[in-house]
């Protein structure tokens, strides 16, 4: 399966990565890519950087770098059991691709109830695009729940290369794959790259989907099409 682009990454703005995205849009580049998503963390998080970094992406950043076109966005972190995010509503309408991920630095695990509840209040959020790495241990969940109000809501689901290092993460990316065929709820698969090296490197989330034998129709980011159409939905980006 041959994908065209990597959305989820993380430049030095992110205070614990460690590549330029001059260096991120040449790696892309030299994997073949089409499109780079710059994703760093929302100003609200920890590790994020001040929000006048994502209110000058679009005047200093070009649309394209080496070839490959650049898509402004963020990973924002969920705050509470209602799903709300650690980027306001503006500023996350302002960006092209959003990322909503739970971590336990920004919101402490609750029970499996509690955790489920937000999943279920990121999926309603128009402007969240992408749900990220849905595999902590540290927040348990009822993962079929979470999936249908995912694809109720029209998310996609991210199989995360970097979250495949986390202890037993595999082991909920084989209950999640299976479940996302049997309900037909697209995939994007990307490499959450904190250096540039790894960028564009899916190894061993395309052993599992092949695995699973999952549908490349269902995968985003295998197709050009369907990458475009899902970078353009909110507004009209790229040709």
């Amino acid at each position: 399966m041959n994908l065209v682009s990597d959305m989820h990454t993380h430049t030095v703005a992110s205070t614990h990565a460690y590549s330029t995205v001059k260096e991120m849009a040449e790696a892309a580049r030299d994997a073949g890519l089409e499109f780079l998503a710059v994703t760093d963390h929302a100003a609200g998080d920890n590790d994020g950087p001040h929000i006048w970094h994502f209110h000058n992406l679009h005047k200093a950043i070009p649309r394209e770098l080496f070839g490959v076109k650049i898509v402004y966005g963020v990973e924002a972190s969920v705050i509470d059991f209602e799903g709300h995010l650690s980027m306001p509503d503006k500023e996350c309408a302002a960006l092209d691709w959003v990322i909503g991920s739970l971590h336990s630095d920004m919101l402490s695990p609750g029970t499996a109830e509690e955790n489920t509840a937000a999943y279920v209040g990121l999926a309603k959020n128009p402007l969240v695009d992408v749900i990220g790495h849905p595999v902590s241990h540290s927040f348990p969940y009822e993962i079929e729940t979470a999936l249908r109000a995912f694809k109720e809501h029209g998310k996609v689901v991210e199989i995360n290369e970097s979250t495949l290092l986390w202890k037993n993460s595999e082991g909920l990316y084989r209950q999640i794959i299976p479940l996302c065929k049997r309900l037909e709820i697209p995939v994007i698969v990307n490499s959450d790259a904190h250096f540039c090296m790894s960028v564009g490197k899916y190894e061993n989330s395309l052993r599992l989907l092949r695995e699973f034998d999952f549908p490349e129709i269902l995968v985003i980011n295998a197709s050009r099409e369907r990458m475009l159409e899902r970078i353009n939905r909110k507004k009209h980006i790229f040709d």
